[in-house]
């Protein structure tokens, strides 16, 4: 065979080439997997409406997932979660299994959340906090032990039968105090001192002053009578 005829036949393409690339562009796209009533993804996007998109870790699905009232642990972008359901497009978020950032967690619920149990609650953290716009407490018997309390108020009010303090000092410093007693005030101390820059001034019906050893009074002016 002579070198043309050779150089002919090598740059002609095959015959048998093009129905296998024909065959390969208009070969359809594989079908997803089989749904299985659930999978497990990674959140990608938090939506409106309390709902997620998640992604699947296997094949790269994406869905639109409400979160399930079960999911207490408010999911954030970046966890793995659970996702559950009759379908693909009705699938919900419903547990979150591996927490992008585990430091950080949230219980969230749209409504009323009620912690309740049979025989005792306790809660133990190194720091708590606690936020509220209106809080009420309704405790038979309480008894609280610390280091120190600081509490800062602008109206305080305390209504009881009964109050008991016992103290090693007590200090009040106030720009005004006033206070009334209807029957009986008694005070018992070592030494009592009252001091007052302009006037102090004594009323009673009957008043008696009196004293086992000395009763002194100095001014520049005292008037009996």
């Amino acid at each position: 065979m002579s070198p043309a005829a050779l150089r002919e036949r090598a740059s002609a393409p095959a015959a048998h080439d093009a129905p296998d690339m024909q065959t390969l562009l208009h070969r359809p796209l594989p079908a997803p997997a089989a749904w299985t009533g659930n999978a497990l993804g990674t959140v990608v996007q938090a939506l409106p409406g309390d709902a997620f998109l998640v992604e699947a870790q296997a094949g790269g699905e994406r869905w639109h997932c409400p979160r399930a009232a079960s999911c207490l642990l408010q999911p954030s972008v970046g966890d793995t979660v659970l996702v559950a359901g009759p379908r693909r497009d009705q699938a919900y978020l419903i547990a979150v299994i591996v927490q992008a950032d585990p430091a950080q967690s949230r219980l969230a619920v749209d409504g009323v959340l009620t912690l309740q149990a049979g025989t005792r609650l306790e809660l133990a953290a190194p720091e708590f906090d606690l936020q509220a716009r209106k809080a009420q407490v309704e405790i038979g018997e309480m008894d609280y032990r610390g280091s120190e309390v600081r509490i800062t108020t602008l109206i305080a009010r305390f209504v009881g039968r009964t109050c008991e303090t016992v103290l090693d000092r007590l200090s009040v410093l106030t720009r005004s105090s006033f206070r009334l007693t209807e029957e009986v005030e008694q005070v018992r101390a070592g030494q009592i001192d009252y001091q007052a820059e302009e006037t102090l001034r004594l009323h009673a019906k009957n008043t008696l002053v009196s004293s086992k050893g000395l009763v002194k009074l100095d001014a520049e002016q005292i008037h009996m009578g």
